[in-house]
């Protein structure tokens, strides 16, 4: 999110406020109004940076713990981008170590310490006004992404891979062969037609026996 204040950006200076709270915001909102200040406001560092190619502002004050992109980060993406703007590091007195690194890596004129008062952007707007410094971090900035680069890394190298072979099925343990015999079953009705072939002819006996036909 971003918001304008009200002046005109052909005759003022403009300054970037990016903060994710409201009321430093507010604060220094009304410091650089009274500057005639043409004032744009953002609380992320995504959208910081957007803002800072679309306008082009003279100077910025950049806290250095906002979401989406740290200010350190920002810092350095609106530094490579170029212009001729001078960035403020903003943080609270446990993030002052981290700002003042912060401010030597991107090139930042000034760290000021929260909460921000007039006598505060007072005492700093010599060095607001004096030369820019270089931003040895710029050179570093490959390392500061390691994570993003092994994703891709890992995405590209997946695609390049060959597809994986069927799995070969595994052999037969000796002692299971099948043997399938040529031979068939007889059918189990000329097993029948032969049983009933034996009793047939042992009645036929018995009977010839019966009448005397056949001496016993």
């Amino acid at each position: 999110m971003s918001r304008i204040a009200n002046a005109d950006p052909e005759d003022a200076p403009t300054v970037l406020l990016v903060d994710n709270n409201e009321m430093t915001l507010m604060r220094l909102k009304e410091i650089f109004r009274q500057r005639d200040f043409h004032v744009i406001e953002c609380n992320d560092g995504d959208k910081a940076v957007d803002e800072y190619i679309l306008h082009n502002p003279e100077l910025v004050i950049l806290a250095l713990d906002i979401p989406t992109l740290d200010g350190h980060l920002a810092a350095l993406e609106m530094r490579e981008h170029g212009g001729d703007s001078r960035i403020i590091f903003s943080s609270p007195r446990r993030l002052t170590e981290l700002s003042t690194q912060a401010m030597y890596s991107a090139g930042a004129v000034a760290v000021v310490e929260k909460p921000i008062t007039k006598s505060v952007i007072d005492d700093i707007w010599d060095a607001v006004l004096g030369p820019i410094p270089e931003a040895p971090g710029l050179e570093d900035m490959d390392k500061l992404y390691p994570d993003d680069e092994l994703q891709i890394g890992e995405i590209e190298t997946e695609s390049q891979l060959p597809p994986l072979p069927l799995p070969l099925l595994p052999a037969l343990p000796v002692g299971e062969i099948v043997v399938v015999s040529n031979n068939p079953k007889p059918k189990k009705k000329k097993i029948k037609y032969f049983f009933l072939l034996i009793v047939l002819s042992g009645i036929g006996f018995l009977t010839s026996v019966y009448f005397g036909l056949v001496p016993i």
